[in-house]
């Protein structure tokens, strides 16, 4: 009933794209659209592409960092010394 209200519909094109884990999506778009190169995969949310010999890569997570993990990569033990023995030394008035 209403798409006969509403008139015709435009043109589709369905175009198939593959990820990773070899899940098919097939969107369609209207014909004069134009197709993205990736698309997201619906099943597993991994990048899809049109190749199905060579879909595109999964994106790579990092694992969860604490604050103190993210301090040890730009500090040395030394310098986390100094600056320790500077906070120190002003709690105790000595600077």
């Amino acid at each position: 009933m209403g798409e006969a209200e509403r008139g015709e519909s435009a043109p589709r094109l369905r175009v198939s794209f593959w990820c990773s884990n070899g899940h098919e999506t097939q969107p369609s778009f209207a014909s004069d659209a134009q197709v993205p190169d990736t698309w997201d995969c619906p099943r597993c949310g991994f990048p899809a592409g049109q190749d199905q010999d060579n879909p595109p890569d999964p994106p790579r997570t990092e694992p969860y960092k604490t604050h103190l993990a993210y301090v040890r990569e730009r500090r040395s033990d030394a310098d986390g010394e100094a600056i320790l023995a500077e906070a120190l030394a002003k709690l105790r008035g000595e600077i």
